[in-house]
């Protein structure tokens, strides 16, 4: 059975970053391979790690809800479960390494419950083909909500230096405990961390119950590889936030 890290946070605090050099570090320390999961509907891990998306899961079920009411002119008269099952086998990307599944926006207007449920059930079926499973969920707490981060071994709540970032935390860390959520452990990561402000935002999390599992400095390199479309995950080791993830990973002793 697959170990499976999940991301949570607020948008903007550099959670798909974190969840890219995470992989990163599975990939060179523990071995891989990995099954990465962006259950972001604005996805954006692919960037993160290098990959193109040739396919999403929304927009995979709206050409199969399409077919379905069309003609229904289904490959070999397959269902369109069977047929679905099959897109989806089709649509996860392969990589050096990992293999990436994308959830992607549905078409039109519409709730993503659907697309939630869907990209929950094929992380469940796909998982125990892969030691390790990284999920970067969407800012906030759709999902936790929807209980579409469940079965997770390790939590990585990620937070910015800043009151509503810390906020943010507080709230999916209660939010956790009201769904009894089935999390094994849940940590707190504080990114970007510019200053001296570390025993102030160490004392803030222990006020709200939250175990810090470390402090990542803003690193001007990432920003350099933003700005000419290189992906986080190729960041050399020496780099700061490199070091950081991998040091505040090994202490997490993912097996």
């Amino acid at each position: 059975m697959a170990f499976v890290i999940a991301f949570a946070g607020k948008g903007g605090t550099g959670k798909t970053s974190l969840a890219g050099l995470t992989i990163k570090y599975l990939l060179g320390k523990r071995n891989g391979p990995v099954l990465a999961v962006d259950a972001d509907s604005n996805a954006c891990l692919n960037e993160a790690l290098g990959v193109k998306i040739h396919a999403t899961i929304g927009k995979l079920r709206e050409e199969s809800l399409q077919a379905v009411r069309g003609s229904g002119d289904r490959p070999g008269g397959m269902s369109m479960e069977q047929l679905f099952d099959y897109q989806v086998q089709q649509s996860i990307i392969e990589a050096n390494g990992f293999d990436l599944m994308v959830m992607g926006r549905p078409e039109g207007p519409g709730c993503y419950c659907a697309a939630n449920n869907i990209i929950r059930k094929y992380t469940d079926l796909l998982s125990d083909k892969y030691p390790y499973v990284v999920i970067d969920n969407e800012a906030g707490m759709e999902h936790l909500s929807r209980r579409t981060t469940h079965k997770v071994d390790l939590l990585i709540i990620v937070s910015d230096p800043t009151v509503k970032g810390m906020q943010t935390a507080k709230r999916i860390n209660e939010l956790v405990d009201e769904l009894n959520l089935g999390i094994d452990r849940r940590v707190l990561v504080v990114n970007r961390i510019i200053g001296n402000e570390i025993h102030e935002l160490g004392k803030m999390a222990e006020g709200f119950g939250i175990k810090v599992a470390g402090f990542i400095p803003h690193d001007e390199m990432i920003f350099k590889f933003d700005l000419q479309g290189k992906p986080v995950f190729e960041l050399p080791e020496d780099a700061v936030s490199v070091r950081t993830v991998f040091e505040m990973l090994d202490s997490l002793q993912i097996p």
